[in-house]
């Protein structure tokens, strides 16, 4: 008897007595819904494309094939081959219309059908090309001959001036990883913290999970990805953020702060300057002229977590929030010492320009009116666990003033904080940093709107800050809109010689209104619950801005090892010290080289890190040996972000797995086991000069005015470090560090320390 399978929803069964058909109904449902999610989607995607002229072939080429055609139905010599004439004689009114007019008509049926013929090919010529990722693993100096040709014609196809979304079609999907490959990954990136045992109990499940349940989760995660454009990113956002009934605040969101310099210590000035630009960013996006991301300069990543950056807020509702997109807000809110005031940033279609947008922050600042009940502390309620805020938000603000109110800032384009107090920072570690950076991850409770795509601050000096959801987008996002930003403010808007902005208004506005509340007592009830168990959350965390100038990129180059790789060793080296022993440490790396690619994890903790570790430990062990030992756990890093970044990672795909296993109710051991674990060291970097808007290389004083801290996020696990660093120059590199006060095993400030002996002791070892 012979078998063989179709999918995962049917099983053929060839037998002497004919063919058995057999299907599985949990699969067929599984498909079905993919299948046609899947159509709703690739419509829609059509309907984009044509409509924001996203396909490759541009309508530029469409009107030349029209011209082309045109002359050549009227040329004496006819080089269609005979095609514009069978498409006259074809058309079914062809006999009722005037001869000039089927001529017409045919060149325009035949350059449309050309020029999306044209299209497709040329896309799936780029997708082809785009799919080829050798060029990670190469020197940059020393690119093969393959790779420089796959360059060369992705740079070719792409055109000239590529608009936002240029490439969104073109890229290629993130593929499902290899079943084995990833098993034998994870064993390999869990050895250095499981004892013999455990190490071998992990082995047997996973050996048990690859051989039986295993198997049919992968047929089913495959053929998602057959059918969706991202196999993961739709799940991660969902499972990972928005089922999350957690406050957003300190748990969810990040922060960026402003450049080291404030280019005008007046407030309104500086938060019109803010608006105006965001403003001018946010219009880049709609008209899709915001140039897109590459890299090596030539590959494109991809752009689709743009589309939201504003008029977007995360709707609470009960077990699973939603993501609403409000695209064509002309409006901001401004928050001003408890009070909402809706601020257009449009008069009569016309962008309003920062000295038009500096009068009327100032009629805010120096309206004297006072908050209603509840007003003041309701920011309170988007810090609160999300089931209640839902609740709430169901039961006060779904009707009268309170949802025109509440409509009008959850449609605003973004939110932004007048606030009160000064806040100051330099280039050398202190107090102010952290309390800078503090306020700007939780403020004090009521100071920001968390469920907005991102919120900014104005301080009453005129310091900016900004902090964002997680669930639509990834920080490399905020932070290309932050730098965006302060370019355009420091380099293109700037300020007149007194601090205000430059030019004169041009209009005569009204104030901007006041939103109106009527908050029950029941409700401010509520809300001052919630503003008390904000300041809870709020006094549980610790968090430390080191600022590590001993040295920083341009003596690590000198080493010739990746700024990123020295780092995490000495990260791992800083860990160990402080906790004496080694854990699970996570650092997040892109994969946006594919279609609606967002975020995978790089294990940084791996057998060849930790032999360099304790031979740093060890007083045995000579200056050369460890520098062998670090060299080649540095290497082994750089592999693995590679291998993270080309889609071949692995808790994306056990968690895919993991989604899969619950959908059809199936118990796995070795996935329960496998993702419990805790990342007790999490990491990012953040990444800097992403923007084109000028040339750094021909403007070093812009460059040096733009010098930034980054940003940071809260710790992961109770009883863990969350670290965030920015390489801020060829001499500074930030580190924001944050962990719990309950945690009696952490101590920001005693990290920090560690982080610079370790360092200090890995360049020891190229000293000559």
């Amino acid at each position: 008897m012979a078998e063989a399978r179709l999918g995962v929803a049917f099983q053929f069964q060839v037998t002497e007595e004919g063919i058995i058909v057999n299907f599985d109904r949990n699969a067929l449902k599984f498909v079905g819904r993919a299948i046609v999610k899947s159509a709703k989607r690739r419509v829609k995607g059509a309907k984009k494309a044509i409509l924001k002229r996203s396909f490759p072939a541009t309508p530029a080429t469409w009107i030349l094939l029209v011209a082309a055609l045109s002359a050549a139905r009227y040329s004496e010599h006819e080089t269609t081959v005979g095609v514009l004439g069978k498409v006259e004689r074809g058309l079914p009114w062809s006999h009722s219309l005037d001869p000039k007019t089927v001529i017409a008509v045919a060149v325009l049926v035949c350059a449309t059908i050309l020029w999306m013929l044209i299209g497709h090919i040329q896309q799936f010529i780029l997708r082809s090309l785009l799919q080829y990722k050798a060029f990670l693993y190469e020197p940059r100096g020393k690119l093969s001959a393959k790779t420089k040709c796959v360059l060369g014609l992705v740079k070719l196809l792409g055109g000239k001036n590529p608009t936002l979304y240029s490439y969104e079609k073109s890229l290629p999907y993130l593929p499902v990883p290899d079943l084995d490959a990833t098993m034998k990954r994870y064993l390999e990136s869990v050895r250095p913290v499981l004892c013999e045992e455990r190490f071998k109990e992990m082995e047997k499940l996973a050996e048990d999970f690859k051989n039986g349940l295993g198997k049919r989760l992968q047929r089913y995660l495959v053929w998602k990805s057959w059918w969706s454009t991202n196999y993961i990113s739709d799940w991660w956002q969902q499972y990972v953020y928005l089922q999350s009934r957690e406050p957003l605040m300190i748990n969810s969101n990040y922060y960026g702060v402003d450049a080291v310099e404030v280019p005008s210590p007046i407030q309104s000035a500086r938060a019109a300057n803010t608006i105006h630009a965001l403003f001018l960013y946010r219009k880049q996006i709609l008209k899709e002229k915001l140039e897109p991301q590459f890299a090596m300069g030539i590959i494109p990543l991809c752009s689709e977590q743009f589309r939201k950056t504003f008029g977007t807020t995360r709707i609470p509702l009960k077990t699973q929030d939603h993501l609403h997109h409000h695209g064509s807000s002309n409006h901001a809110v401004i928050y001003h010492r408890g009070r909402f005031f809706r601020l257009h940033g449009y008069h009569r279609g016309v962008l309003l320009k920062p000295a038009d947008l500096e009068r009327q922050i100032v009629k805010i600042l120096e309206d004297e009116s006072k908050p209603v009940p509840g007003e003041e502390l309701l920011p309170a309620l988007t810090t609160a666990d999300r089931n209640l805020w839902a609740e709430t938000r169901s039961t006060y603000f779904s009707r009268g003033v309170n949802k025109q109110s509440l409509d009008c800032i959850e449609q605003a384009a973004f939110f932004l904080n007048l606030e009160d107090l000064e806040m100051n920072y330099g280039e050398e570690e202190s107090e102010d940093m952290d309390t800078l950076c503090r306020y700007l991850i939780h403020g004090n409770g009521h100071s920001c709107w968390f469920d907005k795509s991102f919120s900014t601050y104005i301080f009453k000096n005129g310091r900016f800050g900004l902090t964002a959801e997680h669930s639509w987008a990834d920080a490399p996002i905020i932070s290309h809109l932050g730098e965006t930003v302060l370019v355009e403010d420091f380099h293109f808007l700037g300020y007149k010689e007194d601090g205000h902005c430059k030019g004169e208004p041009e209009f005569v506005l009204p104030p901007p209104p006041r939103l109106q509340w009527d908050i029950p007592e029941k409700c401010v009830s509520i809300i001052e619950t919630c503003q008390k168990n904000a300041e809870k959350l709020i006094s549980d965390l610790d968090l430390h801005v080191l600022a590590h100038t001993a040295f920083g990129k341009g003596a690590i180059k000198k080493m010739k090892v990746s700024p990123d790789a020295f780092i995490q060793m000495g990260l791992q080296l800083s860990y160990f010290k402080d906790q004496e022993h080694f854990s699970l440490s996570y650092e997040s790396s892109m994969t946006r080289l594919f279609r609606e690619g967002r975020t995978e994890t790089v294990r940084p903790l791996t057998m060849e890190a930790c032999a360099f570790v304790r031979s740093m430990r060890n007083p045995a062990a000579t200056k050369s040996e460890r520098k062998e030992l670090f060299i080649k756990a540095a290497e082994g890093h750089v592999n693995n972000f590679k291998r993270a970044m080309s889609g071949e990672g692995v808790d994306r795909h056990l968690f895919g797995l993991y989604v899969v296993s619950k959908y059809l109710e199936e118990d796995s051991p070795f996935l329960k086991e496998a993702l419990k674990e805790p990342w007790k060291l999490s990491t990012s970097q953040t990444a800097t000069q992403q923007t084109k808007r000028i040339d750094y290389d021909k403007n070093p004083a812009i460059k040096n005015r733009l010098k930034t801290a980054g940003g940071g996020f809260g710790p992961v696990a109770d009883d863990g470090y969350g670290v965030s660093y920015i390489i801020a120059g060829e001499d500074t590199i930030f580190f924001h560090i944050t962990a719990k006060v309950s945690s009696t095993k952490t101590d920001c400030k005693r990290f920090s320390k560690t982080v610079q002996e370790s360092f200090a002791e890995i360049k020891a070892l190229f000293d000559e």
